[in-house]
């Protein structure tokens, strides 16, 4: 039987098959769930509008672990990386796009980012931009761009790199998800985990932060960013290279002069 989250998320895709489809994974896949696995949640989040409070409150609607009150600097650094994690692991849903044209941006650089992306997003058209994302990080046996630290740090897959990130997220008490297909070096995970990191949700020292940043964030992803703002394929995701490259320098130089 499938849980209510679940059900929202199928009838807001148009069915079964049509959420498979958006989330690029077979159709049998998703009939087979009980309820959204932990993997696939941003990824449905962003394919349906649909939250992932609603999708799984067992999750995501439970108080953050860290006892420690979070600061409104960490509250919008977490928010931001959760944005960048929902738009790399799926393309987005109408209504996502809605909500984005929708945002309030400022002068700052970070801001001007944030006005880019709400001009795209008010000029997309969900299916364009789903073609896109297939595009550019799907494709027919690979898409444009490969989203991996292994591959940006050494050409290819599955490579140290990836093993490092294992190891530490393992000495931080953060599990691998079973049945996850994705490897953890996806981009898209990475922010999500930095997105638990500055939100409380993985409580762990700053220090341990800074340190995880510039092992696994900070040496590939500003890459990342540009070449998906150079990509051939890219239209909508052009702003969102720009949003996640200004991101990141921010992030970078924090962690840098940071005590």
């Amino acid at each position: 039987m499938r849980d209510a989250g679940l059900e929202r998320a199928i009838d807001a895709a148009g069915g079964v098959a049509e959420l498979a489809r958006k989330i690029g994974i077979s159709q049998p896949s998703v009939s087979n769930w009980s309820k959204v696995p932990a993997q696939r949640v941003i990824a449905v989040e962003a394919a349906t509008g649909i939250s992932r409070d609603n999708l799984r409150p067992d999750l995501y609607g439970e108080p953050l672990l860290s006892e420690a009150p979070i600061d409104s600097v960490d509250v919008a650094r977490a928010q931001e990386y959760l944005l960048l994690a929902t738009l790399l692991s799926a393309a987005p849903s109408k209504k996502l796009l809605d909500q984005l044209a929708a945002l309030t941006a400022d002068a700052t650089p970070l801001g001007r980012a944030h006005a880019a992306l709400v001009e795209s997003a008010a000029n997309a058209v969900a299916a364009k931009v789903e073609r896109e994302y297939f595009d550019l990080f799907t494709g027919l046996g690979r898409g444009e761009l490969l989203p991996y630290a292994s591959y940006y740090l050494t050409g290819f897959l599955n490579e140290r790199p990836l093993s490092r990130l294992r190891a530490d997220l393992a000495a931080s008490g953060i599990e691998r998800i079973a049945n996850n297909s994705e490897p953890e070096d996806h981009a898209a995970i990475l922010c999500e985990i930095m997105a638990g990191f500055a939100g409380g949700r993985f409580p762990a020292p700053f220090d341990t932060q800074r340190a995880f940043f510039g092992k696994h964030v900070a040496p590939w992803m500003g890459r990342l960013f540009v070449d998906i703002e150079r990509a051939e394929s890219a239209v909508f995701y052009r702003a969102v290279g720009a949003l996640g490259r200004a991101f990141i320098e921010i992030e970078t130089e924090a962690f840098t002069f940071a005590n």
